[in-house]
C-alpha cells in the first residue's frame, strides 16, 4: 500500500508542478497582470497627449489666430505698427547700500 500511496503522491506533485513553477504559473500570471495594468496606464497617458496634439493640429488648420499666437510666443514676431516692450530681469536682485561717511 505504501508504494501505491507514494506513486499517487508523486503524480499529484507532477500535475501541480506547472501550476506553481511552469510557464503558466500563478506567479507568472500575476506578473503579466501587473504588466497589463502598467501598459494600460501608459496608454491612457499617451492617449491624452495624442488628444492634445490632435486638438492643436485642428486649431492650426482651421484658424489663423492659433498660427498668430504660435508665431508670437515661439518666434517673438510682432505685427506691423506694434511696439514690443521686453522686460529683462537680472539674475540677482540688487540691493542698495546706504552711503556711510567715516
Amino acid at each position: 500500500m505504501k508504494p501505491l500511496s507514494f506513486i499517487l503522491l508523486m503524480l499529484v506533485f507532477a500535475m501541480q508542478y506547472s501550476l506553481w513553477v511552469g510557464k503558466a504559473s500563478w506567479l507568472r500570471v500575476l506578473q503579466v497582470d501587473q504588466e497589463v495594468v502598467a501598459a494600460r496606464k501608459n496608454n491612457l497617458q499617451l492617449q491624452a497627449r495624442n488628444n492634445k496634439l490632435e486638438a492643436e493640429v485642428n486649431d492650426l488648420k482651421q484658424g489663423l489666430e492659433a498660427i498668430e499666437e504660435r508665431a508670437r510666443s515661439d518666434l517673438g514676431m510682432i505685427k506691423e505698427g506694434e511696439v514690443l516692450f521686453q522686460i529683462v530681469r537680472s539674475a540677482q536682485p540688487q540691493t542698495s547700500q546706504p552711503d556711510i561717511a567715516p
